[in-house]
């Protein structure tokens, strides 16, 4: 998936600015127009979890790649 496709992540629509795949986690950074919100969202394949965090402009790149520190 390229960062101009649009994913629907829980009934609103977004687009993908960011992605990554390590050792079965995928983490996405995510942008919704609708609401101007960014989030990160993380899906490990090993366990089976997922989870997703608002985050802040000023902090989202870092929050993409360290989301378990501010899933904490």
């Amino acid at each position: 998936m390229d960062a101009s496709d649009s994913n629907t992540t829980a009934g609103r629509v977004s687009r993908e600015l960011a992605s990554r795949e390590s050792n079965g986690v995928h983490v996405l950074l995510l942008w919704h127009p609708r609401d101007d919100a960014l989030t990160v969202s993380v899906e490990d394949s090993r366990v089976g979890e997922r989870f997703e965090l608002i985050v802040e402009r000023s902090c989202a790149l870092d929050a993409f790649y360290h989301p378990y520190a501010y899933a904490a």
